[in-house]
């Protein structure tokens, strides 16, 4: 019986050293093979690999990122403009950027953790929010350039009006120079008291955006919804628009 059980393994075996050198090779094939290809990124990330202008709110700040699609350590690689450091001080702690939650870019330190999140708010525009340095934003360089528009196609009479289409405030957006890179603002008497409050001075053409700048405070932003309307944005509960009369 143990020679009927032996039998067959030596004549179909080979001897130890040898199949120890076969089971050696195939481990080392193995080892060396080519790593399996990563899967490819999403639509979202490459959509946003290219050159960007970031800005602060009144735009008195600016300066040029490349978002690449190269891998750096904890997400792919990003190269600044040697004044990001100066006028973002915050950048000179960011080594990589990614996609995350809800398509935001994120920007991510030497941990992988995000120093910003930016969310897209309209077509080639992102915003994000940095504690003590309010907002922050990327334009896409050739979107910005394509969006362009002269202040003579804006100027003239609005009226900002809610839901009701009742004007509360009549403006008149102006070609006059003002602070600021902008534009004068004049605004009419009779005003409801939400805009009175804000009481914006000056004007311009932004980023594909109509914005609004007060005296003090955070500026207004608007979208266009059709040539003779903006609505505001981020959208509030009540929409706030300009309407042009």
């Amino acid at each position: 019986m143990k020679e009927r059980a032996t039998a067959p393994l030596r004549a179909a075996g080979r001897p130890a050293g040898v199949a120890l050198a076969v089971l050696g090779g195939l481990l080392a094939s193995a080892a060396t093979a080519p790593a399996q290809a990563p899967a490819p990124a999403s639509e979202a990330a490459k959509g946003a690999v290219g050159t960007w202008e970031m800005s602060n709110a009144e735009r008195d700040r600016t300066c040029i990122v490349t978002l690449k699609d190269a891998a750096a350590g904890v997400g792919a690689a990003i190269a600044w403009d040697p004044k990001c450091a100066e006028a973002f001080p915050f950048t000179r702690n960011v080594v990589a950027w990614t996609v995350g939650a809800r398509e935001a870019i994120q920007l991510l330190d030497a941990r992988g953790r995000p120093v910003l999140e930016l969310s897209e708010v309209e077509g080639g525009l992102y915003e994000g929010e940095r504690p003590g340095e309010g907002l922050v934003f990327l334009q896409s360089v050739a979107g910005g350039a394509a969006e362009q528009r002269k202040p003579e196609e804006l100027a003239g009479e609005w009226a900002f009006t809610r839901e009701s289409g009742r004007p509360l405030c009549r403006v008149t957006l102006t070609t006059t120079p003002a602070a600021q890179d902008a534009l004068a603002v004049k605004v009419k008497p009779g005003c409801d008291a939400a805009v009175a409050g804000f009481g914006p001075v000056a004007w311009r053409f932004d980023r594909g955006q109509l914005v609004l700048i007060p005296a003090r405070g955070e500026v207004w932003r608007f979208e266009e919804v059709d040539p003779t309307t903006w609505q505001r944005i981020p959208e509030l509960r009540e929409p706030l628009r300009l309407v042009r009369q």
